[in-house]
């Protein structure tokens, strides 16, 4: 059975494509159209979908979108009419998209790609939460999912047993845990859904003790693991601001501009913020630990791409397994809704792992072709030979941009869209953050680490998360990773590791594993191929784009070195 998985309109727009079960192909539309977060419809992810799997849209069983746009649009009501005449102008400049495309979802379709097949929606959560179990190892979990907001929900809590998932509470808009971390990122200068991850770097370098009372009035945290936000310091129900001068009043400072120098307050407000997300979170967890006293946990939802708690989790909560998928954002419900359907439909549960390298690949002689036409200068190797150059070159402190195979689902770098760097002195941080990346100087970057030398270097739990594989938890370093690994050491001495297994990226692997031997340190720097404001590169000639306008300094690109020189 062919299902094709899709999300849009709202940020971070996907497509996914599952055959009997499995997951062939998936991509985020702004892979393709280069605009970061792309939420329009995602025709360039469905015809690469389509494409690799050599399908035409008549070979499609189903179409399932993941969420409900009818009770969604009942919650928009909602909200103008509770706001009126405050939210008249935000509501008329947003009925017309409704009108004229989120509710013409089997329209868009026929136009697009000409699919008149049926169409399913799945519940926004609901399709969080398959994409958590689904892809998970587990055949019995408690399944939580905390975001934004979905039509109405915010946070559900449930079970899932073989092919069954049932959620059985929810927090509901305008109480979100993901709202109050989006309210307070805008507050500390950045972008909303997409500057999330920032403020958890920068509460590494606060204290959040100054500010811990003032988030006590933001928020309460119940006993049975309920929350509630004090409305009286938000404004996100009737406007397109999400806080008004109360929040700054009670932090005592105005909004940081943007791109300011990080003051010693603000550095405090986003620890505050990410102390009271993970009191929240961890109450959250233990008291439905309690409820369902299943020691396996499937996480999902753009708060779980919060890796700092994720590190936490195992070690807070009764829990004894975790499981993340590798995108649980938006563009994570593409597969998410697909799976839910499939199994909906066959009650046959199958239980794999997989790498989420689902994108699009090219071969040699495409990529030979862009380089000719780029007038680049450039060596072919075999694949011992170029593990072996490349290998060599990051152990003489070169940055290279690596390009291979398939390109990965999900918003993080895990090798085949990456750019690499020797970890072992301090100084390689700034340069890539400075010449490369041209991104804020306190964020961290990823230490990535062959499987058998964890233990070495980081203090972990004792059950590894698969999660680990996907750049979603951060630990703290031990000291022989601080010595030997200085430039992926954040200020307060953590990592958000990639472990490798052989199995997931051999390629990969033995390029870290040529290197350790040339240096004795298992762990190299990994940073996604874009420069700031970008999305990671997708095709060859984003690649060799990227590598022009930065100081990257080698380019290896499938079986090729190309230098600037």
């Amino acid at each position: 059975m062919n299902i094709l998985g899709i999300s849009c309109y709202y940020h971070d727009a996907a497509a996914a494509l599952i055959i009997d079960g499995a997951v062939i192909a998936a991509a985020a539309e702004e892979r393709f159209t280069r605009i970061k977060h792309d939420n329009s419809f995602p025709e360039n992810a469905i015809r690469f979908c389509l494409n690799w799997a050599n399908l035409t849209p008549n070979d499609i069983d189903e179409v399932v979108f993941y969420e409900k746009p009818v009770i969604k649009f009942e919650r928009i009501l909602m909200q103008h009419l509770e706001g009126f005449p405050k939210s008249n102008k935000i509501f008329v400049e947003n009925i017309g998209s409704w009108l004229q495309y989120k509710f013409t979802i089997s329209k868009t379709l026929k136009k697009t790609i000409g699919f008149t097949g049926p169409i399913s929606y799945t519940a926004h959560h609901l399709s969080h939460a398959a994409a958590a179990y689904y892809l998970s190892p587990f055949t019995k979990a408690t399944v939580v999912t905390v975001d934004g907001v979905g039509e109405w929900a915010t946070t559900t809590i449930g079970s899932a047993r073989g092919t069954t998932i049932r959620m059985d509470k929810e927090a509901r808009f305008p109480h979100s845990l993901g709202l109050l971390y989006s309210a307070i990122t805008a507050y500390l200068g950045f972008e909303v859904n997409d500057a999330e991850y920032k403020v958890m770097g920068m509460a590494a370098y606060g204290n959040p003790e100054p500010f811990r009372k003032h988030f006590n009035e933001l928020i309460s945290v119940f006993p049975d693991g309920s929350y509630a936000l004090n409305m009286k310091y938000f404004t996100y129900v009737w406007s397109d601001r999400m806080y008004n001068r109360r929040l700054e009043q009670l932090f005592g400072y105005p909004t940081r501009p943007k791109e300011s120098e990080l003051e010693t307050h603000y550095a405090n407000i986003a620890a505050g913020l990410q102390e009271t997300l993970e009191r929240a979170m961890f109450n959250i967890l233990n008291t439905t630990y309690t409820k369902y006293k299943t020691p396996n946990l499937c996480l999902s939802g753009g708060v779980a791409l919060n890796s700092v708690m994720n590190g936490k989790i195992l070690s807070r909560t009764k829990y004894e397994k975790l499981f993340i998928p590798p995108d649980p954002g938006d563009a994570g419900c593409a597969i998410g809704c697909a799976l839910y359907r499939h199994y909906e439909i066959t009650k046959n549960r199958t239980v794999t792992t997989f790498f989420p390298a689902l994108g699009p690949c090219f071969p040699d002689e495409q990529i030979e072709d862009t380089l000719k036409t780029n007038r680049l200068s450039y060596t072919r190797y075999s694949r011992e030979a170029l593990v072996k150059q490349a290998a060599s070159l990051l152990a003489h402190e070169k940055v290279i941009g690596w390009f291979q195979g398939r390109m990965e689902w999900g918003p993080r770098a895990l090798g085949n869209r990456s750019i690499l760097a020797s970890a072992r002195t301090a100084k390689m941080k700034d340069r890539v953050n400075e010449k490369i990346k041209h991104r804020e100087l306190f964020r961290p970057f990823a230490p990535v680490i062959l499987s058998p030398y964890i233990k070495r270097y980081f203090e972990t739990d004792d059950n590894l998360s698969l999660s680990l594989r996907y750049m979603l938890m951060v630990y703290p370093f031990k000291p022989k990773g601080v010595r030997d690994v200085p430039a992926t050491v954040h200020v307060d001495g953590s990592g958000r590791l990639q472990v490798i297994e052989r199995e997931d990226n051999p390629l990969y692997y033995d390029l870290i594993e040529k290197y350790r031997k040339l240096t004795g340190v298992p762990i190299i720097l990994n940073t996604s191929f874009n420069v700031r404001g970008e999305p990671i590169v997708c095709t060859p000639k984003d690649a060799i784009q990227c590598f022009l306008k930065t100081d990257i300094d080698y380019l290896v690109i499938g079986s090729y070195v190309v230098s600037k020189k």
